[in-house]
């Protein structure tokens, strides 16, 4: 079988690209003629499709079907469309493919026909001032739409004004702006507005205009000057942080920047720092101000030297100023003073009691208007208890009557009095001086024996000692520690008697040798701590009673009778044991308890059955010598009497102004076992009375348990 070989297109179907030139204005135009090398007796029918035929846009191309011509039926544009593909076909009459379709390619050819257009109008820059040539600053730019192949868009760019200066070039190619002279200086000229232009045809074609706007920015190459070189200013003495006055200056920088902004320092002139100067920011002066009060009588005025410069660093380049310095003069005025107390307060010491009339001091104000010629007078602004006198011309004040410990005037020991200084100026001017009395305890009061009076045992170890106390009138440190000592003036007491410290205040008595019962009389010497000490005899009356087993008085009932406000130490372990019992017990709060068969309510009704005597017993705790108490009370005649009964004895205790307040019916009894309360675990354990015997305790029951266990 032998190969077909390769089908050859007719030389005279094959089509060659077709160039045309955009913006024709010759229309109908022929643009070529197409032929078919299969040209049949009938005849050929030519016919053309595509984009300008019968696809859009239409109507722009078309052919004679006969003879095969085709034309351009409108202008072209080449930035719309730059070419045109086209297919070609050739038939026969009867419709019968003669040729396979061949290519039509139609080029526009490019025309100069588009302007260059800047991207904007108006270009912003910005530069220092004092820039280096060829610093540049920033591009303009533009664009055109004709064929970027063809000098038709190929653009050059240029300068057309910028000013008679010539500061700035541009590159023609990319249009970057920059400087080319030194000598940029904003305060000459701020902002430079160029006219830059665009030209296509390498710059001999089509051209357009922009604006190219470049600012200046400051640079601080001008140092602030004093508009002046001295300056004048007044102000009154005393007045501290006003204004005093101004200060002008003067800087070419652009205004509010750091490099206009002034900054002012006092050199000379103001040792002690009483001026300080700041910057106005909206005018950039100087405001002097005083911070420290001046005196006019001590200097009138000032003569300062003050500097100005920038916030921020002078550039190198620029030069020196001339006017950096200025002198700035000031004048104190005098004006009327207060009066001034020097010592404020004046603290004085005086010694109670002392004696009314009595001068303790001058307490006196000075005028600090040494210049002018003015009296002081003074008076009495504050005192409470009206106890001094003032005299108006000198100062001096007196007592008008005695300082007394206490008073409900005194402040911890001081009294404090206000007085009020005023000079005869027109207006008067005044000062407050304030004055402290500390009023001295003097000793005058040596200690009282309390109570004056006791009852104790009088074998020596069981209670044959009694708890003495003392009292004193004066403050410390003119009381306590006490010192108590049977008399020296009697030294046989010492064969029975002792007094032994027991604190600060108390002493305790005790018995050496067992001795008789009856009233005893003991001279003792009680002495303070005050300086000097006050020290006293006093006489203090003892019973002595007959002792039991356990340490006290046989007769129970005569025992607590005569009894005296001082009390023996088993009687304070006993007094102290109950007060922790009536503590332990239950919340008030809570239902009280059925009466227990331990307390017999028969002995309030008639304590007659239950009494050994017949009488009512006598009080024996006041002292020997207070006189026979009232007769019995009478006894309750029935239950509703009792509390009334009860209360009339409480009262009848504690109007008794010789002895503590002892209720006048005391029964103790036992009160069950299985309480809730806490055991005693000691009750004046500190004391330390080896000689004494607390085996009794061990009777009292289970409540006094813990205290027999340590000390019987």
């Amino acid at each position: 079988r032998q190969h077909e070989a390769p089908r050859r297109v007719k030389r005279a179907w094959v089509i060659p690209p077709i160039s045309v030139s955009e913006n024709h204005k010759r229309i109908p135009h022929l643009l070529v003629q197409i032929k078919s090398d299969k040209q049949q007796p009938g005849g050929v029918i030519y016919s053309i499709k595509g984009p300008g035929v019968d696809e859009e846009p239409l109507g722009i191309f078309s052919i004679d079907k006969f003879s095969g011509k085709v034309f351009l039926n409108a202008m072209l544009d080449r930035e719309e469309t730059d070419r045109y593909r086209l297919r070609a076909f050739a038939l026969d009459l009867g419709g019968v493919t003669l040729e396979d379709p061949t290519d039509l390619e139609i080029i526009v050819v490019d025309q100069n026909d588009n302007r260059p257009l800047f991207r904007q109008d108006v270009f912003t820059g910005r530069v220092v001032e004092g820039a280096e040539p060829g610093t540049c600053v920033m591009t303009v730019d533009a664009t055109d739409a004709d064929d970027p192949d063809t000098d038709n868009a190929a653009l050059r760019y240029s300068i057309l004004e910028q000013g008679a200066a010539g500061m700035f070039s541009i590159n023609a190619t990319t249009g970057e702006i920059c400087t080319a002279r030194p000598g940029l200086d904003r305060e000459t000229m701020g902002v430079y507005n160029l006219t830059v232009q665009a030209a296509d045809m390498s710059g001999d074609g089509l051209t357009t205009t922009a604006m190219a706007v470049i600012h200046l920015e400051d640079i601080n190459d001008n140092p602030p000057e004093f508009t002046k070189e001295e300056f004048s200013m007044e102000v009154e003495e005393q007045a501290a942080g006003v204004d005093v006055g101004k200060v002008f200056v003067h800087d070419k920088d652009l205004a509010g920047s750091p490099s206009w902004l002034a900054k002012f320092t006092i050199l000379e002139g103001d040792p002690e720092g009483a001026f300080a100067i700041r910057t106005d920011p909206h005018t950039n002066d100087g405001v002097l101000s005083v911070v420290k009060p001046l005196d006019h009588e001590v200097r009138d005025r000032f003569e300062l030297t003050v500097s100005v410069q920038n916030e921020r660093p002078l550039e190198p380049s620029a030069p020196a100023s001339p006017r950096a310095l200025a002198t700035v003069r000031v004048r104190v005025r005098d004006v009327n003073e207060a009066p001034v107390f020097r010592e404020n307060p004046r603290r004085i010491s005086v010694l109670e009691g002392t004696p009314p009339g009595t001068a303790i001091t001058t307490y006196t104000a000075s005028d600090p208007d040494t210049h002018q010629i003015q009296t002081l007078s003074y008076a009495l602004l504050y005192d409470p208890a009206d106890w001094l006198k003032l005299d108006p011309h000198t100062g001096t004040v007196r007592t008008k009557r005695e300082l007394l410990h206490p008073s409900a005037f005194l402040q911890g020991g001081w009294y404090i009095a206000l007085v009020l200084a005023r000079d005869d100026a027109e207006p008067p001017l005044s000062a407050t001086g304030t004055l402290s009395i500390e009023i001295l305890e003097v000793n005058d009061h040596a200690p009282q024996l309390q109570p004056p009076a006791g009852v104790l045992c009088g074998r020596p170890g069981r209670g044959g000692t009694l708890l003495l106390g003392a009292t004193d009138d004066d403050r410390p440190p003119h009381g306590a520690p006490f010192h108590f000592q049977l008399s020296p003036q009697h030294p046989q007491l010492a064969r029975n008697w002792s007094i032994a410290r027991f604190n600060v205040t108390h002493a305790v008595l005790a018995v050496l040798a067992e001795l008789p019962e009856g009233p005893y009389s003991l001279p003792l010497l009680l002495r303070d701590s005050g300086t000097p000490p006050r020290e006293q005899q006093q006489l203090l009356n003892v019973s002595v009673c007959h002792c039991g087993r356990d340490g006290a008085c046989l007769d129970g009932a005569l025992a607590a009778a005569t009894a005296g406000a001082g009390i023996t130490l088993g009687a304070l372990l006993i007094i102290l044991g109950s007060a922790v019992l009536l503590l332990a017990q239950p919340c008030a709060s809570k239902p009280l308890p059925a009466p227990q068969d331990a307390y017999d309510i028969n002995q309030l009704r008639h304590p007659e059955l239950f009494s050994p005597r017949a009488k009512p017993p006598l009080r024996r705790d006041a002292p020997l010598s207070s006189g026979t108490p009232m007769a019995p009370r009478k006894l309750p005649s029935s239950p509703s009497d009792i509390e009334d009964f009860i209360n009339e004895g409480l009262e009848a205790a504690d109007s008794d102004p010789s002895v503590p307040p002892y209720d006048t019916a005391l029964i103790y009894d036992y009160e069950g076992s299985g309480s809730v309360a806490s055991p005693l675990s000691s009750i004046v354990s500190s004391l330390t009375d080896e000689d004494q015997d607390y085996d009794y305790l061990s009777e009292w029951g289970p409540r006094f348990r813990r205290l027999a266990d340590l000390y019987g």
